[in-house]
């Protein structure tokens, strides 16, 4: 029985006839998800929104100013190539920021996960820490106390001083 030669890129995990020689593989899709988050954070800045509109103003002050056989946007139909370039783009910055979102959902589930993970660490080992400190003061219950020892060394020493007395007593008589 021959065994047919498969190339590298076939993968097991797709069906067959599935995978397209046209579409262009990424080598790493860290690298797309890291660009998606680089046009996501770029386009909500200040600074590209000066710039968008600076390229509206532009366009249109080009398209109103310059001769008739120059102008390649007519203001008469509503500077139709402008809208379609500006309808162009937000077609493609939507999905990129939603990309951009959930490779964020996904980074923050990852550490929801670490932070319940590191809090169940710590409250067994609060709990730990509890049980010891209750067994050390259970421990510290059935020893004596300074008060006791005192009393105790008291009461041995008024017994020393009795015997002690009682001992010249008899030794007077």
């Amino acid at each position: 029985m021959a065994r047919t030669s498969r190339d590298d890129t076939t993968r097991l995990d797709s069906p067959k006839g599935l995978r397209s020689n046209f579409v262009p593989r990424f080598e790493s899709r860290d690298r797309f998800g890291r660009f998606t988050e680089w046009v996501a954070r770029n386009m909500g800045t200040p600074s590209f929104l000066i710039g968008l509109t600076v390229f509206c103003i532009v366009w249109i002050f080009y398209n109103f100013t310059a001769p008739e056989a120059w102008r390649f946007d007519s203001s008469k139909y509503g500077f139709t190539v402008l809208t379609l370039i500006l309808s162009l783009q937000a077609s493609y910055a939507a999905p990129l920021i939603l990309l951009a979102q959930n490779r964020q959902d996904d980074r923050d589930r990852v550490q929801i996960e670490q932070d319940r993970q590191r809090a169940e660490r710590n409250l067994n080992d609060t709990e730990y820490l509890a049980r010891e400190v209750v067994s050390l003061r259970l421990a510290i219950k059935d020893m004596a106390s300074k008060d006791f020892i005192r009393a105790e060394l008291r009461g041995l020493l008024e017994e020393l001083e009795r015997d002690r007395s009682d001992k010249e007593k008899e030794a007077v008589e």
